[in-house]
């Protein structure tokens, strides 16, 4: 196994969620004017073509042996339902506003890996928990203007990320970030390509649109790659507090993009929960030193 290099993980953390911010932003765009299966199957067949294009000829078909294929193919579905639903959500709600109501999968996961990994909790965990929970009632606050559909779209696509990053603390040790990588792309090719005879009606893209939708495999692909690698390189513990900076990219391109700035108790949501997002991670960090 290669020894740890934390400043490359977190550097090659930090750049993943820069690429996933780009993602949802170009998402959002495309969601005003197609499908949502048809976004999603361009995203996962580009990065499935990619990876079979670029590593097959080097490596062969070794990335297609999984030690635990049970656990690496449900990983996988998690990814793929969270799209889906991610996508309505965002179809839905401003990109900011989604970002942050997304940002409840790490909290979650502090929750789930009690009972799940036996990880104790602690209480100044559970208090920064409970924190970022507030923070998010104040971003999708009852009476707002928010979307309740896309809130609670944004919301069960965090129950299944939760799930999938708890899948992936388990994964990373005996499965290679390429293996995982392409169980994802095959996975979200063949579920998405199987419903576009039933669910796309649509117009056809122009070729800006086709552009940006071919886009989202080499954006979406490299993100999850730079995401899974970082992890061998740095601990968990180390690289969660980096992930709210997807918080920030989101927040400027929401402005740049989309003309949308987030009112003010929203921006305080939106804090809280970086807040106790880190405060959680530097806990952890202090627990596994």
């Amino acid at each position: 196994m290669a020894a740890p290099h934390p400043l490359r993980g977190i550097a090659l953390f930090a750049s993943a969620v820069f690429l996933f911010a780009c993602l949802d932003t170009t998402i959002k765009h495309l969601t005003q004017n197609f499908s949502v299966p048809l976004i999603a199957f361009v995203r996962y067949f580009v990065h499935l073509m990619l990876m079979l294009a670029i590593v097959v000829p080097r490596h062969g078909l070794k990335m297609a042996r999984a030690g635990r294929p049970g656990l690496v193919i449900l990983r996988a579905l998690c990814l793929v339902l969270m799209t889906l639903l991610m996508m309505q959500g965002l179809k839905r709600l401003p990109l900011a506003e989604a970002t942050a109501i997304s940002f409840v999968a790490p909290l979650l996961v502090v929750l789930l890996a009690r009972p799940l990994l036996g990880e104790r909790i602690g209480l100044v965990r559970l208090l920064a928990v409970l924190c970022g929970f507030g923070g998010v009632l104040l971003v999708a606050r009852p009476g707002g203007s928010l979307d309740l559909a896309g809130v609670l779209f944004v919301l069960v696509a965090a129950l299944c990320g939760t799930a999938y990053q708890l899948l992936s603390r388990v994964l990373v040790g005996s499965e290679s970030t390429l293996t995982l990588l392409f169980y994802v792309a095959l996975a979200g090719a063949v579920c998405f390509g199987t419903t576009l005879p039933w669910v796309w009606h649509g117009p056809m893209p122009g070729w800006g649109d086709a552009l940006l939708m071919l886009s989202l495999g080499v954006t979406g692909g490299l993100g999850h790659y730079l995401f899974t690698h970082a992890y061998h390189d740095a601990p968990a513990s180390l690289l969660a507090p980096f992930s709210y900076l997807q918080l920030l990219w989101a927040g400027l391109l929401g402005w740049l993009v989309f003309d949308r700035v987030p009112d003010h108790l929203t921006l305080f949501g939106m804090g809280v929960i970086a807040v106790a997002g880190v405060v959680v991670a530097v806990q952890q960090q202090r627990k596994s030193g």
